[in-house]
């Protein structure tokens, strides 16, 4: 014993030498900029825009969250960034609430297929859209969904509807292309919490006198939660922080948080402590997402 004990203290400084790379890049690259993020929203921004300088102020996330006097309406309030903050969550769970209800029953569907090639293939074609760049998939969508596009004349052609199709630009179209984009992402941990799932649960619950329906709601949905919540999480973080889909299907109609970041970074009138503090509200809301899954995801999966 009195050997081992030495041993155990070599080893232990030859894992922190093994992690230093890691910690020294996360730092540099991660928790620094986050903290020089952090640190700009609350400064006050120099006519330039490139920048911001003493004193600090709490203007920026008052700007986001808090109204403003709108004097040419009567003194009536309005609010600023707040309805965009709300747009953003709402598309976000919108999209999300679609690719499960979209992606449960396809992951359903292929995990219960006999033929080991069928599951095989499927699954490729679900990853076979991961093969394209990001950008070149939403620029194939907004060509499909736009007033002459292919889908527009498609359903002219069969007279469903009258004229062109007016779908881009709204808020439709960025939810049409967030499904698109991120339903892999919900069909995936879908998949593998029900290919582990055994079936005798389902025959014991038929033979308890439970139909179809109730074995699904009391047995397998509860058994396959953790792959939902992991599709929840996975759908929900990236698209709370979209910018391409809502940039270029969204218009004006689509504005998402991220579009007011880069407005506030890159416009005319460049506000860096102002984008910041959106920067921060927006790894605010991510966070409050991640906690969720901490808290119900690692509950779900010890069961």
């Amino acid at each position: 014993m009195a050997a081992i004990a030495p041993l155990r203290r070599r080893e232990k400084p030859k894992g922190v030498a093994l992690a230093l790379p890691t910690i020294v890049w996360l730092t540099l690259f991660f928790l620094l900029p986050v903290l020089i993020v952090v640190l700009m929203s609350f400064l006050t921004p120099i006519p330039t825009g490139a920048g911001g300088e003493l004193p600090a102020t709490l203007d920026h996330y008052t700007y986001a969250f808090d109204f403003y006097k709108d004097y040419d309406n009567n003194d009536r309030t309005r609010p600023v960034y707040f309805p965009i903050i709300i747009r953003s969550i709402w598309i976000s769970l919108l999209t999300t609430a679609a690719c499960l209800l979209l992606g449960y029953p396809l992951a359903f569907f292929i995990s219960t297929r006999r033929n080991p090639r069928m599951r095989q293939f499927a699954m490729f074609l679900i990853i076979l859209p991961f093969w394209t760049n990001f950008l070149v998939r939403t620029y194939a969508l907004k060509s499909i969904i736009s007033p002459e596009g292919s889908l527009s004349t498609f359903l002219a052609g069969l007279g469903l509807i009258q004229g062109e199709l007016d779908l881009l630009n709204t808020r439709e179209a960025v939810i049409i292309g967030l499904v698109y984009s991120y339903l892999p992402f919900m069909v995936l941990p879908i998949y593998a919490s029900v290919e582990r799932f055994d079936f005798r649960f389902v025959e014991a619950a038929n033979d308890l006198g439970a139909n179809d329906w109730r074995a699904f709601w009391r047995v397998v949905l509860p058994l396959t939660l953790p792959g939902v919540i992991a599709g929840f999480i996975l759908v929900f973080i990236p698209t709370i922080g979209a910018f391409v889909t809502p940039d270029l299907l969204g218009g004006t109609q689509g504005l998402m948080i991220s579009n007011l970041i880069q407005q506030n970074i890159r416009g005319t009138g460049a506000n860096y402590p102002r984008g910041s503090a959106l920067s921060v509200v927006l790894m605010m809301l991510v966070t409050i997402g991640v906690a969720v899954y901490l808290r119900f995801g690692d509950r779900e999966a010890a069961r």
